[in-house]
């Protein structure tokens, strides 16, 4: 029993709701990753696969399935869905451009009042907007968003911020890499910064519902903590803009699995 578990397939779910990309054109750098994955840690040769959905509810449906064992996600989704798919983080990225955390950032109207209370029956727009819990509670836990706020997700965030420039009842909550693009823009003067998050984790490894046995998993851990040392390793990681993976360290206001 004990070979047949270290040689069993483990399947890995690459999930990124509310950025660009399609299955089909991530799948070749997925496959030398978790090629390069499973040597570094020690695993038998295709023992681990990987598969990729940029949808909420496509990466839960194939995290819900008993042949998936991990789940490569981002915060926002870890935060909303945890508790739900039973996630155990094994270790955080280390993203390339922005590090093993980012600060997010809720951005207005310049002009406008940066109260909490001012922004009643206004609709946040964010790629992260599929999480709600992890915008109110985490990435805005310091501030009092008004209940009657919507939260939607959109992957299209420069036309939710020219909307915000406009004077719309929209703001933008922008992670790391496009608050950083926001002076760039031709009416960036019309943007202002309304608050910002503390750093929180930009994405994890996490076991699914206990689905990797404990020793398979401290491999992995292991494996996936040199990978950028191992033959090969820094480029795979490189092609998933990657620098390599910490130990994971989350928030206390984080979701416990």
């Amino acid at each position: 029993m004990i070979n047949l578990l270290s040689t069993a397939l483990a399947t890995l779910v690459f999930c990124a709701p509310g950025y660009p990309g399609g299955a089909g054109d991530a799948q070749p750098y997925l496959d030398q990753f978790v090629k390069s994955a499973a040597a570094a840690s020690g695993w038998p040769a295709g023992s681990l696969a990987a598969i990729y959905d940029p949808t909420e509810a496509g990466g839960i449906a194939k995290l819900e399935s008993p042949s998936v064992a991990l789940a490569f996600v981002p915060y926002p989704f870890y935060v909303e869905e945890a508790g739900k798919l039973h996630l155990a983080p094994l270790v955080q990225a280390n993203v390339a451009n922005v590090g093993t955390t980012e600060i997010w950032t809720l951005v207005g109207r310049n002009g406008a009042s940066l109260a909490p209370a001012s922004l009643a029956g206004f609709t946040l727009l964010s790629n992260a907007g599929y999480a709600p819990d992890f915008v109110r509670r985490i990435a805005l836990a310091g501030f009092a968003l008004p209940a009657d706020v919507k939260i939607e997700p959109t992957g299209q965030i420069l036309s939710a911020l020219r909307r915000v420039a406009s004077g719309e009842p929209v703001v933008a909550l922008l992670d790391q890499t496009q608050m950083g693009a926001v002076a760039s823009l031709p009416f960036a003067a019309q943007i202002q910064v309304i608050t910002r998050s503390p750093p929180l984790p930009v994405a994890l490894v996490a076991v699914v519902d206990s689905r990797l046995p404990a020793q398979r998993a401290h491999a992995l851990q292991a494996g996936l903590l040199k990978l950028g040392e191992a033959p090969g390793g820094a480029d795979n990681l490189g092609t998933l803009q990657l620098n390599g993976f910490v130990l994971p360290k989350l928030p206390q206001m984080g979701v416990s699995p």
